[in-house]
């Protein structure tokens, strides 16, 4: 059971943070506003907030490794 809340929680994250990605390069967002209840509007806010907080992490990382390389076009 563990191991699926895991996976669940996991996947979660993974889909917030590529929400975050889509916002930075193109700019489109859930429409948080449409959500009628505060509480729920709350909630989905800091759901979002998790995949910028992990977004801005991977890219500090990556950005510290030997491994990814920074290619300007």
């Amino acid at each position: 059971m563990l191991g699926r809340i895991l996976h669940v929680t996991a996947d979660a994250v993974l889909i917030s943070t590529v929400l975050a990605g889509i916002k930075r390069n193109t700019g489109l967002q859930p429409k948080v506003a449409s959500i009628e209840s505060e509480d729920g509007r709350s909630y989905f806010q800091k759901y979002l907030n998790v995949g910028e907080w992990v977004l801005d992490n991977s890219i500090v990382f990556m950005n510290n490794s030997s491994y990814f390389e920074r290619k300007n076009n």
